[in-house]
């Protein structure tokens, strides 16, 4: 039987283990968008209901994350990670031979709901592993590094398998993944769990957080075809508030809530999450649109599309690894500024891109500013919300982190999408072309990501506080001083 200090020795591959767990999730969101003109021909889907093969997954992501990082708490971390990897690879494989538009979609909606469990136990994991200070900045820039770099990956790989080996194996790559990843977890992960609490579930409170959050995602998908002031979109939003309204009051009335509020009383954290949902509105559709423009502006295949997301990936990955470094020496607040402006920085370059530009002019460029932005925000925001949270709430301090991150980036792609779409429609209609059209539509919605990272700074530097940055130096420093680190 391995001991607690056989697996403390071993903590570093099992960093690796839950990245490449991580690095499943994100890459499931991403990796399909390119395979779906191929999957809609196979499976004669309708068009209106193509979208829902991506929107399936982010339904279920974003709406069961609070749980999943819950139940990790709960019911044993390792147990619930091990579990979710199981959930997907069979997803994976049933989505693989789903023969009508029905099977897949549902099949889609299994895996959102595994990675839902898989990311918050994962990230939760990494948290209880490594102390807070130095080694865990370290360890969640390497976290930071490959979820962060997933969403371009999943892009390039999801146009390299369609053309290669058939859009089944878009699906099926996760199933030997997340078989591996099981296989290997109870050798390298120690099961932990909240110890101090009892084990009684909240399901009213789930029910009721979990409703809440499904229902606001799918009012934001659904809202570009429904449209935004339609009567089914008003109302669903309405009884999303209204769940999250009849969720407080549980959770103050429960003897053992789902969420304990107290958790709110660290500003630092509240803030991050905050921050996390503009982070998360600005990036999402920075990588939609720069899709759309590179295809459908400047023609480029789709494998070229997805070559060309290689320097933003590689970038991301360096940039993390450089702020976990940074946050260790001067704090995770001017960091996480600094990461913003970048982000602010690339978006209003790529708000400049042209119906007759190139790569070089119009996308390398912009895409390394906005690549070291997301790097260090990413980063920064995941380390701040995480930092300080006693052990028996790591899950629920990381499913809130995520839940922040995938909620604000439905939120802004929804919201930019619905701007570009009404801009370069109207643009049509007065008789412009439809390349310009697009360009123009594309160029809002950049301003507007910027604007969500240029209110981040703001909040930034009032939610945050500055002693919390500055204790966080000073544990970076007392743990690298300490006999042990010797």
């Amino acid at each position: 039987m391995t001991t607690s200090a056989e697996y403390q020795e071993k903590r570093w591959y099992a960093l690796i283990l839950l990245a490449a767990a991580q690095f499943v999730v994100v890459l499931d969101a991403s990796i399909v968008n390119v395979a779906l003109p191929t999957i809609g021909k196979a499976l004669d889907f309708s068009q209106e209901n193509l979208s829902w093969v991506v929107n399936a997954y982010v339904l279920t992501f974003g709406g069961f994350l609070l749980l999943g990082g819950r139940m990790a708490d709960l019911l044993g971390r390792r147990r619930v990670f091990m579990g979710g990897l199981l959930l997907v690879a069979v997803a994976s494989l049933l989505a693989g031979f789903a023969a009508t538009e029905g099977q897949l979609i549902a099949a889609r909606a299994a895996q959102g709901l595994g990675a839902a469990i898989i990311s918050p136990a994962a990230l939760s994991i990494v948290t209880t592993t490594f102390k807070d200070g130095a080694e865990r900045n370290k360890a969640l820039g390497a976290w930071g590094a490959v979820a962060g770099a997933g969403g371009a990956a999943g892009v390039l790989l999801g146009g390299i398998l369609t053309d290669g080996l058939g859009w089944e194996w878009v699906l099926w790559v996760n199933v030997p993944v997340s078989l591996a990843a099981f296989a290997l977890a109870p050798r390298l992960i120690m099961e932990s769990r909240a110890t101090n609490e009892t084990r009684a579930f909240d399901v009213a409170g789930a029910v009721s957080v979990t409703a809440a959050l499904s229902l606001l995602v799918y009012a934001v998908v659904d809202a570009e075809s429904a449209g935004w002031g339609s009567a089914k979109t008003l109302s669903l939003i309405a009884l999303s508030l209204a769940l999250a309204a009849a969720f407080v009051v549980i959770e103050r009335r429960s003897r053992n809530p789902l969420v304990p509020f107290s958790i709110f009383r660290i500003r630092t954290l509240t803030g991050a999450n905050v921050v996390g949902i503009l982070v998360g509105a600005s990036l999402f559709s920075m990588f939609f649109f720069i899709s759309l423009y590179m295809q459908q502006v400047l023609g480029y295949s789709a494998i070229h599309a997805g070559l060309s997301y290689l320097p933003l990936a590689l970038t991301i990955m360096a940039s993390a690894g450089i702020a976990s470094g940074l946050v260790t020496k001067v704090g995770y607040k001017p960091v996480l500024v600094i990461g913003l402006a970048f982000i602010v920085a690339g978006l209003v370059w790529f708000s400049r891109i042209s119906v007759g530009g190139g790569f070089l002019e119009d996308i390398l460029g912009p895409s390394l500013l906005a690549a070291v932005g997301l790097g260090f925000s990413f980063v920064t925001t995941t380390i701040a919300a995480v930092s300080g949270v006693e052990e028996e709430e790591s899950g629920l301090a990381s499913g809130l982190i995520n839940t922040s991150q995938q909620v604000g980036g439905a939120l802004g792609l929804a919201i930019l999408s619905t701007i570009a779409t009404s801009h370069t429609e109207g643009l049509v209609e007065s008789g412009d072309g439809l390349k310009p059209a697009l360009t123009d539509g594309f160029q809002i919605a950049f301003l507007g990501g910027a604007g969500f990272a240029a209110v981040g700074i703001i909040l930034t530097l009032v939610l945050i506080k500055n002693s919390d940055s500055r204790a966080h130096v000073e544990l970076g420093n007392a743990e690298a001083s300490s006999p042990e680190s010797a």
